[in-house]
Formats: C-alpha cells, sequence, structure tokens
C-alpha cells in the first residue's frame, strides 16, 4: 500500500509539475497511456519535450524528436507465476524518441525509442521474469496528431534488460496513448 500511495504522489506532482511549467517551455506536452500485456495492465503518465529539429526532409514530411519522462503503475496477476497472486509496481523512465512526422507537427507519425526504466521492484509475473530492476524500454508507434492539439496514437512497447542478467524474459506491452501539445 505504501508504494501505491508514493506511486500517487508521484503522478500528482509530475502533472502539477508539467502545468506548472507548460507555460515556460519546460515541457512541450503531456500524455496518459493505457495498456497491458500478458497477466499485466499498466498506466503511465507522462510529459515530453520536442527537440524541434527538422532532419531529412522529404515531400512534407521530416525526421524529429522527443524527450519522454514518465512513471507508470503496474498491476501484475500472476506474481510469481502464481495465478490469481497479484503484485503492484511503480515505474520510472526516460526515453529518447525519434518520430517521422508533417512539417506541421500535424497528421499521422510514427515513432520509435529506446531509454531507461527503473522498477520498484523485480518484475516476477508469469514466466516472464526478468533479473534486474533496471531494464531498457523499446517502442514502435503510430498515431495521429488533430489540429486542437490532441494526439491519440498505440504503441508495442518491450522491456528487457539487453541481457545483461539471466532470467531475461522480457515483457511485451500493447499501449494506447492520449497527449495535449500545450
Amino acid at each position: 500500500m505504501k508504494k501505491m500511495m508514493r506511486f500517487l504522489a508521484a503522478a500528482t506532482a509530475l502533472s502539477a509539475m508539467q502545468a506548472g511549467h507548460a507555460a515556460d517551455g519546460m515541457f512541450d506536452s503531456s500524455s496518459v497511456e493505457l495498456g497491458g500485456g500478458e497477466h499485466v495492465q499498466v498506466v503511465r503518465l507522462a510529459v515530453q519535450k520536442d527537440w524541434n529539429k527538422n532532419w531529412l526532409p522529404t515531400s512534407g514530411y521530416h525526421l524529429s524528436g522527443y524527450w519522454d519522462a514518465n512513471v507508470a503503475y503496474w498491476r501484475a496477476n500472476q506474481w510469481l507465476d502464481v495465478p490469481g497472486s497479484r503484485k503492484n509496481l511503480a515505474v520510472i523512465g526516460i526515453t529518447p524518441v525519434f518520430r517521422w512526422e508533417a512539417d506541421d507537427k500535424l497528421g499521422l507519425y510514427a515513432d520509435a525509442g529506446i531509454g531507461a526504466a527503473l522498477f520498484s521492484s523485480v518484475y516476477r509475473n508469469t514466466h516472464r521474469q526478468l533479473s534486474t530492476a533496471y531494464e531498457f524500454a523499446d517502442h514502435v508507434g503510430v498515431g495521429y496528431v488533430f489540429a486542437n492539439k490532441w494526439e491519440l496514437g498505440a504503441r508495442l512497447q518491450h522491456y528487457s534488460n539487453g541481457g545483461i542478467k539471466h532470467p531475461n524474459g522480457g515483457v511485451n506491452l500493447f499501449m494506447l496513448k492520449a497527449a495535449y501539445h500545450y
């Protein structure tokens, strides 16, 4: 219960912090993601800072990117491979994300990133066990940014420690994202 309260406090602080810094340009957008994988559900809150780069311009599109800082709540539903056994985990992460987007930053996009995540405890859910609290977090995603500054997206997310230590079963998630750009 203490970990859950700490997670909620961190999520509240992150939300308040992004609202306070949106006006001064510290963050460009904030998002909420919902999803899950094999016997796990995830809620993630994040803030982003756009790199404002225009690499490889082609036919009205270019490569750019952003930093994504996030906190997440994971609900594991088969802890230690015992059906019905549950465990709540908090995860914090930072990811540099590359995005192929329109020059006006509206419409369809595709993005991919590889970052770092720190779990509140070592993940041991189902047969997908990880052996370290530090994990790499990589994803590929697609989405759409509307003219009213709202964004909807979907991504495939993968967590693993890159073979640093075994076991390293990896965790795969499907996530839906809603974001607002300031």
